[in-house]
């Protein structure tokens, strides 16, 4: 017997159940959703908070001829989101163009969604698109594809006032693209982008080169400047050392001025003839013209 109470309790718990919701003596209403009432053509009620109700303890006992002579209407109010593509509009300069648009909504209102209009989802985004077409019809060019946000808000406080009036509460809008229609344009815009990439790339470039060219003339000035400097200081210094190796002993400072000739002489690659002291000889080595060129004469020590 045990079991067998068991078997009847579980095939006979869905069906009283299953015969009380169709009764409405309860329901459970799911979050994000609204449940609308009617009786003879009117609405009696409305049921939006998630959870189990009893609905003959909210609209008394019409609730239970709601099954016989009325309808349970479920509205979803979950947020939904649209885009509308390939809006077509004409700038100010008259150059066709296709706007996308982006807009999100909720229902506020089950029972203006339901009975006000026929086709509110189908009504809203056709109030979307031609508020979109009238506020960028006839506007700049550059205006239309840089300011979007400003246009979308515009977009916003027109569509707003007339979708509340059918139970929906316009969330977001955006123009999320502006994009040109004709081909030819598109073609000619980006040869024109290409020719002005290539030429603020050659004016950067030039830019760098000149500015490397500046670099390097005032880093030789100024490493010219610096050995200019130095070796004006370098006769001044071996000067002041000659000077005191010539107060110290005057022998030396012979000896090293002596050195200094030969160095130059061997610098210059002259020729040098070597003519013994006292000799009475004139050498002419360029034919007797009196000329010696670039011959040295070196009177030698005896």
């Amino acid at each position: 017997m045990f079991f067998f109470g068991i078997f009847v309790g579980l095939v006979t718990i869905p069906i009283l159940l299953k015969l009380a919701t169709s009764f409405g003596l309860y329901v459970i209403v799911h979050e994000c959703e609204a449940q609308v009432y009617t009786l003879f053509g009117k609405v009696i009620g409305t049921i939006d908070e998630p959870g189990l109700h009893l609905p003959i303890s909210k609209f008394g006992l019409g609730a239970l001829l709601v099954p016989l002579f009325g309808k349970r209407h479920v509205v979803s109010t979950a947020l939904r989101q649209h885009y509308l593509r390939g809006q077509m509009v004409n700038s100010e300069e008259g150059t066709p163009m296709g706007v996308g648009l982006w807009y999100e909504m909720e229902v506020n209102d089950p029972v203006a969604y339901l009975f006000i209009n026929t086709n509110p989802e189908g009504s809203l985004q056709a109030n979307v698109a031609s508020s979109a077409i009238s506020t960028l019809s006839n506007l700049e060019m550059d205006k239309m594809l840089e300011d979007r946000h400003s246009l979308s808000r515009t977009v916003r406080a027109t569509v707003s006032p007339l979708s509340e009036k059918w139970g929906y509460r316009l969330g977001s809008v955006y123009i999320r693209k502006v994009f040109f229609t004709d081909l030819q344009m598109v073609h000619n815009i980006t040869d024109k982008v290409v020719k002005r990439l290539i030429q603020v790339t050659s004016a950067m470039k030039q830019d760098g080169e000149n500015r490397v060219g500046l670099i390097k003339s005032e880093t030789a000035k100024e490493v010219s400047q610096k050995m200019a400097e130095a070796g004006a200081m370098r006769p001044d210094i071996v000067g002041k050392m000659l000077n005191e190796i010539g107060k110290d002993d005057p022998e030396i400072l012979e000896s090293v001025l002596e050195v200094m000739e030969v160095e130059k002489l061997l610098n210059s690659r002259a020729e040098v003839s070597i003519i013994p002291r006292g000799a009475n000889v004139m050498f002419n080595l360029n034919g007797g013209n009196g000329k010696s060129g670039g011959t040295q004469y070196v009177q030698a020590e005896n």
